[in-house]
């Protein structure tokens, strides 16, 4: 007979699934403030918009209450209807996830068998290898570039097997951009049994004047598929609402292994509300600009360097391995974001925050490198 000791069902999980390490998010707040008693932490862990929703997005929640107790259009009728007046696409080319993450769940375990091959850069989101394990399939990890993205080493990888290549711009957690050349030559190059998930997350932070758009290739790459999400900018993190846009042929199968009301009738509310703010965003990319030059000054004048980033965040290169400075910082009631487990131990994520959030970090930052053992440092809760 089993014991409670004895994990049983170990054996009985899919083979990808009995090995498989869970993704890890930032730590939350109230997590930090009650395991290490301090108070009026910050988090700049999990790039999310500091600014926060649109004002126009907080209405629409307002707004939705009174039917909170009926079921959301599981099509999304009028968010797919926005996004493709919006995007100048149709309706039938998006499908709507739990956050874009879903998406890329999705897209794997419609197209990906254990005879499959899945293609990703090294130094990417770790959901791709999660997603690869998941569903028993084979990872093919190309050698990363100067921390992005190596086109030419991904190519090099893609046989009869393949069917799927990640590909994230700008890319999570190195902030590195591909060129609209480079992308397009990529995907030029790539035979129609395998599929591109383009994963635009980031999309709206970038600035670069040859910044890729993958909406305007969909119509010459059917096997193309581009993901965005309004947990970034938009600043909707907390109702998990994303899409991805590609040739309605694909969209329909993805349809068939989506879950029915899988996103809430408030997210697909605030969604399209904050869809038409342009104004919050023009803010919200002009904060993150401002922001971005105060990191960068504070952890040049500490001798530190990051790498160059399109997002809302930035890796910086500590010079030395990261998980004191990271335990350090945690003591001092600032959450950012160890990168260890993406093969940079030396780094951390940083999150763009507001004025004072990003001075508090490099004030938290010089003291902790400052100390010889962060684990001595008293927290610091101003």
């Amino acid at each position: 007979m089993a014991t409670s000791s004895d994990n049983i069902f170990l054996s009985l999980t899919a083979p990808g699934v009995a090995g498989l390490t869970p993704y890890q998010p930032g730590k939350p707040i109230e997590t930090l403030e009650r395991e290490y008693g301090v108070s009026n932490a910050i988090k700049l862990a999990s790039n999310e918009n500091p600014l926060g929703p649109s004002p126009r997005a907080l209405e629409a929640l307002a707004r939705v209450r009174a039917d909170l107790a009926r079921y959301p259009d599981g099509a999304a009728f009028s968010l797919k209807t926005a996004l493709a007046r919006h995007l100048d696409l149709t309706p039938e080319q998006f499908i709507i996830g739990n956050g874009s993450n879903e998406i890329l769940e999705l897209v794997t375990r419609a197209f990906v068998t254990p005879e499959n091959e899945v293609i990703f850069s090294e130094h990417a989101f770790a959901v791709y290898a999660i997603m690869t394990q998941a569903v028993g399939s084979r990872a093919r990890v190309a050698r990363a570039l100067e921390y992005g993205h190596d086109l030419d080493a991904m190519a090099a990888l893609v046989n009869d097997r393949t069917r799927l290549v990640f590909v994230a711009n700008p890319n999570n957690p190195t902030g590195t951009l591909l060129d609209a050349a480079s992308l397009e030559n990529f995907l030029e190059g790539v035979p129609a049994h395998v599929l591109v998930v383009l994963d635009e997350a980031y999309f709206e932070y970038v600035t670069a004047a040859d910044h890729p758009d993958g909406t305007r290739w969909l119509a010459r790459f059917p096997n193309l598929l581009v993901a965005r999400t309004f947990s970034k900018i938009y600043g909707l993190a907390g109702l998990r609402v994303g899409y991805a846009m590609g040739n309605p042929q694909l969209i329909s199968l993805l349809e068939r292994v989506r879950q029915p009301f899988n996103v809430n009738a408030a997210a697909l509310s605030a969604a399209e509300a904050a869809l038409e703010d342009d104004t919050h965003l023009q803010r919200s990319r002009e904060l993150n600009t401002q922001g971005m030059a105060q990191i960068l000054d504070g952890i040049r004048k500490l001798n530190l360097s990051a790498l160059p980033s399109a997002g809302n965040f930035l890796a910086i290169d500590l010079g030395q391995t990261a998980a004191p400075i990271y335990e350090g910082l945690l003591r001092q009631g600032v959450i950012v974001r160890p990168v260890a487990n993406y093969g940079m131990p030396d780094f951390l994520r940083v999150t763009i925050g507001l004025p004072d959030e990003n001075a508090r970090f490099l004030r938290a930052l010089e003291q902790v490198l400052s100390h010889h053992n962060p684990h001595e440092l008293q927290g610091v809760n101003a």
